[in-house]
């Protein structure tokens, strides 16, 4: 009998994969156990050599390990793309995120701002710094520590305007997502995986990523608020 995949993302696609690693036992009847971590914890792991078959991360993030010999080459798959939400606490005021001078001047009323550790938190205060207001709302801004949602800082109180992807926003209790950013400054994040080095089962890997990307995992992409990529 093949030993179960064993895999490793970043704590974004981590419901989407666990559906996905169902959808694929159930046709192919074998096993995937994905770990979800912190991003940067994630590819930390694999760099070390960890016995991982497969990563699932943003799409800048496997380029790296593929360019440092930590994935294999060629095997870059796109599986699905992810667009940023906002949020406030449950019952809080809900600004107008309308458009990009909406945004603007929600977070510059908001008293604190909480953002990710991956590519959507990157994006988001490179369009502080693109607005003019970096140093303005810099002592304002909380990023989230690695692993843990900026939606359950939201709920806490800890920030309160929350930017993140929509997918771990929308079913997180105690806060209201206010909608998706507009599409001017909307920041899109594409998912991909790739066989790692370390795997000693290169073949079945290639095969649960086609599976992946498949168009017959629409839907459940869709269910995550996410996108086929």
């Amino acid at each position: 009998m093949s030993s179960p995949l064993r895999g490793i993302s970043s704590m974004a696609t981590r419901l989407l994969l666990a559906d996905l690693a169902a959808a694929f036992e159930k046709a192919m009847g074998r096993k995937v156990a994905i770990e979800s971590v912190g991003g940067v914890d994630a590819a930390k792991r694999v760099q070390a050599g960890e016995d991982f078959d497969v990563v699932v991360l943003a799409s800048d993030a496997i380029d790296k390990l593929l360019a440092g010999g930590h994935a294999v080459a060629g095997t870059r798959v796109d599986i699905v793309r992810s667009e940023v939400a906002v949020a406030v606490k449950a019952g809080a005021p809900r600004p107008d995120i309308g458009s990009e001078d909406a945004v603007r001047r929600a977070v510059l009323a908001a008293p604190t701002i909480g953002y990710s550790t991956g590519p959507s938190g990157t994006a988001l205060l490179q369009l502080f710094q693109r607005w003019g207001i970096a140093e303005q709302v810099r002592d304002r801004t909380v990023q989230a520590r690695p692993g843990v949602p900026v939606g359950s800082m939201v709920a806490s109180g800890e920030v309160a305007l929350g930017f993140q992807q929509f997918s771990e926003l929308k079913d997180l209790a105690g806060i209201d997502v206010l909608g998706m950013l507009p599409p001017a400054i909307q920041v899109t994040t594409v998912f991909s995986g790739a066989v790692c080095t370390a795997s000693r089962q290169p073949d079945a890997v290639r095969e649960l990523l086609a599976f992946f990307a498949s168009p017959e995992t629409a839907d459940i992409k869709r269910r995550h608020g996410m996108a086929p990529a």
